[in-house]
Order: C-alpha cells, then structure tokens, then sequence
C-alpha cells in the first residue's frame, strides 16, 4: 500500500515535548469539562518546563460543523461571525485563569485550510480516497452516519445520537479499513500510547466493531457549506472530524512549506506527542480515526501520538452535568467566587486524571481552605512572619542540627522524588498531595520546636533562627513544586522571600540550601486568604 511520507522528523535541537488538547467545540459556552481539560493541560505543560524540557503547548477551537452552521442560522448571523462571538468566550476564559499556551488553533485559520487541502489531495493521488453512494441514518448532533451497532437492543438510536435523519446522497471516502489490523498492533504492541491503560481495551473492543468500515469524509455543500471545500472537488466540504483533528500538525507546522507564521515542524514533532483528550472523544475520532489518519500520511509508529484520556466532572451522584439538566457549572463564575487559585487547585486535586469526579462546591471550599488556607498558609505564616518578628527578616541556619532538622530535610527529599514520579504519570493530585504530606510534617515540626517559646529566652536565638530557616526553606521548596498549579502564588511567595530566580528554578535546582543563609526576606503578606461562606439567614 503506497503511503505519504512526512518530511524527515530529524532535528537538531532537543527533544519537544508536544503537548495539545481537544479543540474546544465554538457551538457552546464554556463549562467545568473545558476548564479541567485546559487547567490539566496547563499544568502538565509548566511541569515539563520546571523540569528543563523544551515544551509546545497548543490548544484551540474546532469552527466548522453543521452544528456551527445551524447554530448561526438561528441566531440570523453570519458562521464567521458566530465563531469569532464565541471563540472569543473561549480565549477570555482562559486568560483568566493562566492557561499558557504557546500555540492557539482556529480551524477557520488560512495556513489550517490550506494544511487539510493538501493532505487531502495527497492521500486522493495515493489511491487513499475514493467517492461513492450511500444511504443510511445520520446523526445531526455527532455530525455522522451510523450503523446498526449503534442501535439500542429495541432496534432504536439513543437519545446520545440527537436527532437522527434518512440521507441518501454521493461522498468521498477515506480508506480506513486498510489501516485497521496495522492499529489493532499498535496498540498492543505500544503499552504507553494510551492513558490510562484501561482505556486500551476499550478501543480495541471499538476497533472490532469497526472492521471493514471505511470513514465518509465530505459533505455536500447543498447539505452544507461551512467547512473547508475539497480542493479537487467543489461541489464538498470536509467532514468535520476529518478537519479538526489535523490541526494537531497543521498548527504545528506540518506542511507549511516554509510559513514563517508557523513552528518548525520537525522541531515540534521531535518525540511522541501527548494528545489530551475528553473520554468521549476517543471513540472513534482520535482512537480510530485520527491515529489511521495518520499511518495514511506515512508517520511511523514512533511518531503516533499518545493520547492522556480524562474523565468527565459528573455532578453529586454522578448525575451528568448539561443544560437539559439545568446543572451546568460556570467557571468563570466560580473564579470570580472563590478565586482563580481556588478553583484551579481544586479541579486537579480532587480528581484522579482517566477517571470520573463528582463536583461538589462543598470540597471546592473544604480542599482550599484545609491544604492552602490552613495547613500552607499556617507554615508560610510561621515561617515568613515569626522570622519578621524574631529574627528581623534575616534567615540563619546553625551547624548543630538535630534529628528534627535531619528529618524535615528527609522529607524534603522524599517529596521531591513523589513529587516527580507522581507528575511524570500525569498523576497530578498524588503530586499535590505529596507536597502536602510535607507541609504538614513541617507543621508538625513547628509545632514540636516551639519557636515562639524558645524565642521568650535570648539564649535560645541560634535556635530559633535554625528552626524558622527549615520553614523557609521548605516553603521556597514547595513555592517551586505548586508553581505549575499556582503560578500566581508562588510568584508571589518568591517576592515576599525576595528570591525572585526560584521563577525559573528547574527541578534539577532543588537541593537543600536555596535560601542562603544570611538572606533577608520581605514583607510577608497571607498567600492564601481563607473562605469564609456567608451562611443565609
């Protein structure tokens, strides 16, 4: 089977890391699901920079669709207009709450367009793609045709298809089955290209199902019209998935023929991308579709991506959150509410990243106000203003150290080395709670030596000096730790320790002894003010 070849992958600079995120459909508002996803992504991208690794970033929206088009329609504006309305919904969110990305993806984008009609046509002058008839039941809502499989055991559709509508019309094809058994062996030959691992066996059990199948790639532009028109066929535009899933390479420079406004591709795609995706969006588009796509185009198995699946925020009992439910989560109301700091600690604390989380407002404020307000803040007090107070700013460290002392540093350590593995699986919440394990020891700790009573006997001030260094010490360490979560904060407590280079500490940096002694610190100010919800009467 003739297949593209990618131009060479091989680059002279270091290894990327290549990390995306499911574009954010434009026909709806943004809800908790977007914001975890891009909080998540967020994190896990500053992770790999506190780590030295070189990082892209991209994340963006899908513009194009029957949805789309309906959508604006109804509304009696222009698609191009009601994209831009809601994209722009979309990047002020994100704004707000610090997503960094290096790259945004907006399908609508001319260098897009022009990456999918080239693709397009190299996989049609590769025998890839074919055009015939067809007849069959068509989701409105998942904008595809479906099979009996996709029938219910009464021989009906789910409401989960929306409205389901008879078309008969002409198409064009992309030859997926071809590509299929070469899948199957992928995935059980490659253990990490899904996460988390469960998820493989699920998509397996899809790819059986989708034996023989090929995918339907067009629509007719009497049918619909927002999309991108086939370069050698006029009368079509391109599916929608087909379209939104090459913006993973197309914004990453893949076939930009030199385009100054885009990456280097080869730079980009150096190793294995990570690809974060909703769970509802494996099946079939990036699990079948995306990755067969791909082998089309000639990228080798090392090059496929690896897809980190999470689950969806449910609300109390599990209930699904949607608008027909009434219980939609707002989070830019919650950030104005509780603050971004709150609200990006608890999306990914309270979550185990692949499976489902129950949102409850009552954890929001339970997580925040325990971990942060009381536990953090209670050291970062201990250690910034007693230090004010009793030694007048400066950071001293004696050379008798007890057990104690040895032991807080330990702790340092071990926390690091959780820390590390717990992000290096994308296990974001055991990180979180590491860094906690260590905050509470070092209250532990504080609570054991008793600064302010030793501080009541001027003999005691060597002492008391070593004690509130180890607090420092441990919050400039945990300042750098929570930085890909709490940027924000830990900014600020970087400025408050005037130590303003643990902003670009990398992982490797954190040894004992970053505040030297000697140092004086500024004025503390409470990092993390505690939530106070006012009961009604």
């Amino acid at each position: 089977m003739p297949c593209l070849r990618p131009r060479s992958l091989i680059s002279s600079g270091p290894p990327m890391f290549y990390l995306t995120t499911a574009i954010d459909y434009t026909n709806s508002a943004p809800h908790i699901g977007h914001a975890y996803e891009k909080v998540l992504a967020d994190v896990i991208a500053r992770y790999h920079r506190l780590r030295g690794d070189e990082v892209f970033f991209l994340t963006g929206v899908d513009q194009h669709g029957q949805k789309v088009q309906q959508s604006a329609e109804k509304q009696g504006v222009s698609p191009h207009d009601f994209v831009k309305q809601t994209t722009l919904r979309f990047t002020t969110l994100w704004e707000k709450l610090g997503i960094q990305y290096d790259s945004w993806a907006e399908t609508t984008d001319p260098r897009h367009k022009d990456c999918v009609r080239a693709i397009l046509t190299e996989l049609r002058d590769q025998g890839q793609l074919y055009k015939k008839a067809h007849s069959g039941s068509y989701s409105v809502r998942q904008e595809q045709f479906l099979q009996d499989r996709d029938r219910d055991e009464h021989g009906n559709f789910g409401p989960e298809w929306g409205e389901v509508i008879e078309i008969q019309e002409e198409n064009w094809y992309f030859k997926l089955s071809e590509h299929t058994d070469w899948l199957k062996n992928l995935l059980e030959s490659t253990p990490e290209i899904i996460t988390p691992a469960f998820r493989k066996s699920e998509l397996l059990n899809a790819l059986e199902k989708n034996s023989g199948l090929d995918l339907c790639i067009s629509r007719p532009k009497e049918r619909l019209q927002w999309g991108i028109e086939f370069p050698f066929d006029e009368n079509y535009v391109t599916y929608v998935w087909f379209d939104a899933l090459i913006n993973y390479i197309s914004f990453a420079g893949y076939k930009s023929a030199g385009n100054p406004t885009l990456p280097d591709f080869p730079t980009i795609w150096s190793q294995r991308p990570v690809h974060l995706i909703g769970k509802d969006i494996l099946i079939p588009a990036h699990g079948i579709y995306w990755l067969c796509m791909l082998h089309a185009m000639g990228f080798s198995d090392a090059q496929m991506p690896r897809l980190l699946v999470h689950g969806f925020w449910n609300g109390l009992g599990g209930a699904k959150i949607s608008k027909s439910t009434g219980n939609v989560v707002d989070p830019d109301a919650l950030a104005d509410k509780f603050s971004v700091e709150a609200l990006r600690y608890y999306l990914i604390r309270d979550i185990t990243t692949g499976r489902d989380a129950e949102y409850d407002i009552d954890r929001l404020v339970m997580l925040y106000n325990t971990e942060l307000a009381n536990e953090f803040g209670n050291l970062c007090n201990r250690a910034l203003n007693m230090s004010q107070r009793f030694t007048a700013g400066t950071l001293q460290i004696g050379s008798d150290l007890t057990e104690d002392d040895l032991a807080l540093q330990q702790s340092l350590t071990s926390t690091l080395a959780d820390y590390r593995a717990a992000m290096d699986d994308f296990e974001i919440s055991k990180a979180l709670e590491a860094v906690n394990r260590h905050v509470v020891h070092c209250n532990r700790y504080a609570e054991n030596m008793k600064p302010w009573e030793l501080n009541k006997n001027p003999d005691n001030r060597p002492r008391v000096a070593t004690v509130l260094y180890h607090l420092a010490e441990s919050v400039a360490h945990c300042a750098v730790l929570l930085s890909p979560a709490l940027p924000s904060v830990s900014a600020k407590l970087a400025e408050q320790l005037r130590l303003p280079h643990l902003t670009t500490l990398h992982l490797a940096d954190l040894k004992w002894g970053l505040i030297p002694s000697g140092h004086t610190i500024g004025t503390p100010t409470p990092a993390f003010p505690r939530i106070v919800i006012e009961k009604e009467s």
